[in-house]
């Protein structure tokens, strides 16, 4: 079977024309590619060699400074009715008339002391003058104490004893005042101690100075179950 081909059709007639215009397109590239220049960049060379420059050195003029004035000269006049300058051998005369003055007359200087009074009402714990308890000391108090105390049933029962201790204070009128239980096996026993002490007659007060003044005392008093 045979091929037919239209002649119009047939790209070998026109080879030689696309190969000129392939030449032409390369020779136009080349020639554009020849006739780009870059831009020109230049490159300045610094000098590292810096020249030196000289200073001029301008003088200082200074001002002359003036000395100090000298101080002033102060004359001190001496009076001459306060101080008068004699000599070794000039003898001096008193108008003090020693007549007054007797060899028998006693000096008595006299200096007034004033009593020092306690101002300060805080209780002393050992003052001048202890207060004392119907002639005695605290033993005579405490003797009446345990001949008064009644040994509390309830603690009998329960057989609760021992010793409670008391703080109290004399006041400047031998009131007992201020009573606080220090110690104590059971309230029962504080209770009947603090009961004796309230009836307790008045005390004879301390003083300190000669000044009546308050006393604190501590006092022991045994609650002991006798055979």
């Amino acid at each position: 079977m045979e091929i037919k081909k239209s002649p119009k059709a047939d790209l070998r007639n026109k080879r030689g024309l696309l190969l000129e215009i392939g030449l032409v397109i390369s020779l136009c590239l080349v020639i554009g590619a020849f006739a780009y220049t870059p831009k020109e960049r230049k490159i300045e060379k610094m000098d590292l060699q810096a020249a030196i420059v000289e200073e001029e050195i301008v003088e200082i003029t200074r001002q002359d400074q003036k000395p100090p004035e000298p101080p002033k000269r102060v004359e001190v006049k001496v009076i001459a009715d306060l101080l008068q300058v004699v000599t070794n051998d000039t003898k001096i005369t008193t108008e003090v008339d020693f007549a007054e003055f007797d060899e028998n007359t006693e000096v008595i200087q006299q200096v007034e002391v004033a009593e020092e009074t306690i101002e300060d009402d805080q209780p002393f714990l050992i003052a001048e003058t202890m207060p004392s308890f119907q002639g005695g000391d605290l033993n005579t108090f405490r003797n009446w104490v345990q001949q008064n105390v009644k040994f509390p049933q309830i603690a009998l029962e329960n057989g609760i004893q021992g010793r409670v201790v008391l703080s109290f204070v004399i006041e400047k009128d031998g009131r007992l005042t201020n009573i606080q239980v220090l110690q104590t096996p059971d309230r029962s026993l504080s209770e009947e101690a603090i009961r004796v002490l309230n009836k307790s007659p008045k005390w004879s007060p301390g003083k300190q100075r000669n000044q009546v003044v308050r006393v604190k005392y501590t006092l022991p008093v045994d609650f002991r179950v006798q055979n």
